[in-house]
């Protein structure tokens, strides 16, 4: 059964576990064993007359209503050990002291019981003071009152007994804290799986949103506007309107093709189908700059070369975060804006900056001084392109600033810190 299964365990293993769910009644049971154990230890001596063998002896009504009461009190030893220890000890030295000179009844094996409940059940330095105390007591009685002479064995005995409770009691409870916190550590290991696995996929649900956005928002932005210009000089220029179609045509095909990779990535690694080509990084950025620029938007690329590898997180946050802010100037600048694109790229940092010069013709509501708003308008159903981004540059720890610029038009500039994604990605 497992440990976090709630259904009864039926296997044979559970089927010993009675005492667990018959805790009264187990020590009702208990109680009586030790009665009889008790009152056989009173009528028998180990010493006969004619060598070692058991002989029956008196038993006095006094030691068999001691040993009765005695025992009486272990059924309440799991609701009250210290009670319970404290009543059996008082019954033994009762009966200690009204012995007659006969062997009386040893009482003492109810206080021994006690005392291992009681050490089971509380911490080890309670153990150690309450049954050092008791141990100290019983012997010291019984080396007074009982057997003579005072080392006889039955009185060393008592000392070995209650030793030995005590002992036991601690370590079954040193076992059972034991075994509890294993138990306890394999639902929290559990339960703490179970989070991690959702928190995985939530992650990675909104990394494939962001993919699928990036990509969709890109093209079919080229082939709006390409569609609306193969409308406007369809009858006029027709040569013209057969070259934004076929640009129109390439922006769908690209798109497909993304589309295809990025959900791509939810199949099984064993498939065949699975796409094997790269994400798409600065590498290929001047394919995203040609598109625009062949769409009619002239773009200027500022790119070095760049002295190594960027790591695989940055590279296409970098891709992705050039992407959204061109395809934001296509869309919202209007016809005549003019983007550039620079890239600086240090030991420690790389810096991704997308500005327009804001000289576009289109109809986008303006703030005073013909500067666009800070926050650009959002087509009907809302868009997510500012959002997404900061999301992923977020996730390097990253910073991003957007917002219009003194001389007009728009700004978006993200720096990721390489040595962190670098560490990240090592981890």
């Amino acid at each position: 059964m497992s440990l976090l299964d709630p259904r009864p365990d039926t296997s044979r293993a559970g089927r010993f576990q009675w005492h667990r769910t018959h805790p009264r009644a187990w020590d009702a049971a208990v109680a009586v064993a030790v009665l009889g154990c008790i009152l056989f230890g009173a009528m028998a001596g180990p010493h006969g007359s004619h060598g070692q063998r058991f002989v029956r002896h008196e038993l006095s009504a006094t030691a068999v209503v001691l040993a009765a009461l005695a025992c009486a009190a272990l059924v309440l030893r799991r609701r009250l050990p210290r009670t319970v220890l404290a009543a059996t000890v008082l019954l033994t030295l009762a009966e200690l002291l009204t012995r007659t000179g006969s062997p009386g009844a040893p009482v003492a094996a109810a206080t021994v019981i006690a005392l291992y409940g009681l050490a089971s059940r509380t911490d080890r330095p309670t153990t150690w003071r309450v049954g050092a105390l008791t141990v100290v007591v019983l012997t010291a009685a019984a080396m007074l009152y009982g057997p003579r002479p005072w080392y006889a064995q039955e009185n060393i005995g008592i000392f070995a007994w209650t030793g030995m409770a005590a002992a036991a009691g601690d370590a079954v409870r040193s076992r059972r804290a034991f075994v509890d916190a294993i138990r306890e550590r394999a639902e929290r290991a559990e339960r703490t799986r179970d989070e991690e696995a959702r928190r995985r996929v939530a992650e990675e649900r909104l990394r494939i949103a962001r993919e699928l956005h990036d990509v969709v928002a890109h093209h079919i932005a080229l082939v709006n506007v390409q569609a609306g210009v193969a409308s406007h000089v369809m009858d006029n220029r027709p040569d013209q309107a057969k070259e934004a179609l076929a640009h129109v045509r390439e922006a769908s095909r690209s798109a497909l093709e993304e589309l295809r990779t990025t959900v791509g990535l939810l199949r099984q690694s064993d498939d065949p189908k699975a796409p094997t080509e790269p994400a798409p990084g600065l590498g290929v950025l001047d394919q995203l700059v040609d598109g625009f620029v062949r769409a009619g938007m002239p773009v200027d690329l500022e790119i070095p070369p760049l002295p190594r590898p960027l790591p695989a997180s940055a590279d296409l946050t970098a891709y992705r975060v050039v992407q959204e802010a061109l395809t934001n100037v296509h869309k919202h600048a209007g016809e005549g804006a003019r983007a550039t694109v620079r890239i600086v790229h240090t030991d420690t940092a790389l810096t991704v900056t997308v500005l327009d010069d804001g000289a576009g013709r289109a109809g986008v509501p303006r703030q005073k001084g013909g500067e666009r708003p800070a926050v650009e308008p959002e087509e009907p159903g809302g868009g997510h392109g500012l959002i997404g981004m900061r999301e992923r540059v977020f996730a390097l720890r990253g910073t991003v600033v957007t917002g219009p610029r003194a001389a007009g038009g728009f700004q978006v500039r993200v720096t990721l810190p390489l040595q962190t994604v670098r560490t990240g990605e090592t981890t």
